[in-house]
């Protein structure tokens, strides 16, 4: 939850030193995933919530694990998906845009953030 990439680094490093010895295998993974870690510094700071979350994945799946379980059973293949899908269709229509949904394009560009800010180019 830092501001900064700098920051999260720092923090990032300490957690390292402190728990290396007590939880090795999960200092191992979180040292192999570093890089993965920290990307979403690099897009825009309204766009961090979403990122760090997973709820829209989660809500999604209930809506259909809810539906699934009563069913006792989903037929076939076809049913299922079929299945599936209108219940995301039906799901989608709660959702809200992202915050920040206007800087989309922009991230779809390359366009480069830094800490969660635009980076002006210098002329």
């Amino acid at each position: 939850m830092a501001e900064t990439k700098k920051d999260a680094l720092e923090a990032y490093d300490h957690f390292l030193e402190s728990f290396e010895a007590t939880y090795p295998k999960a200092v191992e993974c979180l040292k192999k995933d570093k890089d993965d870690l920290f990307t979403f510094y690099d897009f825009p700071g309204t766009h961090w919530i979403h990122i760090r979350t997973t709820n829209p994945i989660e809500s999604t799946f209930a809506t259909v694990r809810n539906r699934t379980k009563r069913t006792k059973g989903c037929g076939s293949r076809n049913a299922t998906l079929t299945m599936v899908y209108k219940l995301a269709l039906e799901a989608q229509k709660t959702w809200h845009k992202l915050k920040g949904h206007t800087l989309i394009p922009l991230v779809l560009k390359d366009t480069k953030f830094i800490d969660g800010e635009l980076l002006e180019e210098v002329a």
